[in-house]
């Protein structure tokens, strides 16, 4: 008899659903039935759209459209190239946050980076600044936090040298958290050389050392984020791959395996899934939202996926823990591998 377990509903504040410009590779129907699929009932969208949202026309024009579509909670992150400080006062109100781009990744969203303090001191409120922060950046990071301390979140930590950057500015009383994806915590570079194109991704996939670090030093991550990031196999096989792997079906399965083999507890789990995720981004959970998971073992399949991208670089794993209904404000959204919701029934934050 299998055994299943009850969860409340993950969170997940970084995910690219590509709609509005990209809607081959997933849109926010897609993309929110991926979520459900994967026990999450809240996503929060990144900006790094074709046309990148950093303005309050270009931010609402993307609301409408997930508004019809959405079949899980849905809340958006803002972005600035540095020059649109004059936006930031209306849309405050209507994201989750602010992210930032000190590295190369999908699309040309890189900022001039003397211009992070700016972005600091112009920044409203206290909603978080979240950076895309490699290695080669965290120098700056720390001086502009301890001339600005607004929260902050590092996004997608892959190495031993960007972990011990965020601990020593935690350890300095800073405000800062980070989120690790599952395919930095479960992929090295070996795994790249065997995926190849469908291995490619920022920040790049790191050696076992690495990986290692950030397993050790687990209690320092407050967020396991799937940064989704869905492309087409024919783009993966193309000749200019992009960055990014899709992740939202697949992450509660890792983890819950990672639990099984006692590389965390259950309570650490909730924690990074749901209970983090909803402090740092100012998420009210509803007591009437619940996963169940059945903890039987099952393959990762690419045909079962709900993705567009109808791939994993997970496929042919074995793992435990497979989403078999997910409790939307007491109406069953997803059971048994169906997405019930209507198109719209999500709400956007």
């Amino acid at each position: 008899m299998s055994k299943n377990i009850t969860l409340p509903g993950l969170i997940d504040p970084h995910v690219h659903l590509r709609d509005p410009g990209q809607t081959t590779k997933e849109d926010f129907l897609s993309g929110t039935s991926a979520a459900l699929a994967g026990g999450y009932t809240t996503v929060m969208d990144m900006p790094n759209n074709v046309e990148p949202i950093t303005t309050l026309e270009r931010l609402e024009a993307k609301l409408a459209g997930a508004r019809t579509q959405v079949v899980c909670d849905i809340g958006f992150h803002f972005g600035t190239l540095g020059d649109n400080f004059e936006e930031f006062p209306k849309v405050i109100n209507k994201v989750m946050g602010l992210k930032v781009y000190l590295n190369v990744t999908t699309g040309n969203y890189i900022i001039d980076k003397p211009r992070l303090l700016d972005i600091y001191k112009a920044w409203p409120g206290q909603k978080p600044i979240l950076l895309h922060a490699e290695d080669d950046v965290s120098d700056l990071v720390l001086s502009t936090l301890q001339a600005v301390p607004k929260a902050t979140h590092i996004c997608h930590v892959s190495s031993q040298a960007e972990l011990e950057f965020v601990i020593k500015a935690k350890e300095a009383g800073l405000p800062i958290t980070c989120g690790v994806t599952p395919h930095h915590l479960f992929l090295t570079d070996k795994d790249a050389e065997r995926l190849g194109t469908f291995g490619h991704m920022k920040p790049f996939l790191k050696p076992q050392a690495d990986q290692d670090f950030l397993w050790q030093h687990l209690g320092y991550i407050d967020v396991i984020e799937s940064d989704h990031a869905p492309h087409t196999k024919a783009e993966k096989e193309g000749d200019t791959p992009p960055f990014g792997v899709p992740g939202l079906e697949t992450t509660l399965p890792l983890m819950l395996t990672a639990e099984a083999e006692g590389r965390l507890t259950r309570a650490q789990l909730v924690e990074k899934l749901h209970t983090n995720p909803a402090r740092i981004f100012g998420v009210t959970p509803d007591d009437a939202t619940r996963i169940e998971v059945s903890m039987d073992e099952h393959e990762i399949t690419n045909d079962a996926l709900q993705t567009k991208a109808g791939w994993s670089p997970f496929a042919g794993r074995k793992l435990v823990g497979k989403v078999t209904r997910v409790v939307l404000r007491s109406q069953t959204v997803f059971e048994n591998g169906q997405v019930l919701a209507s198109p719209g029934s999500g709400r956007i934050l």
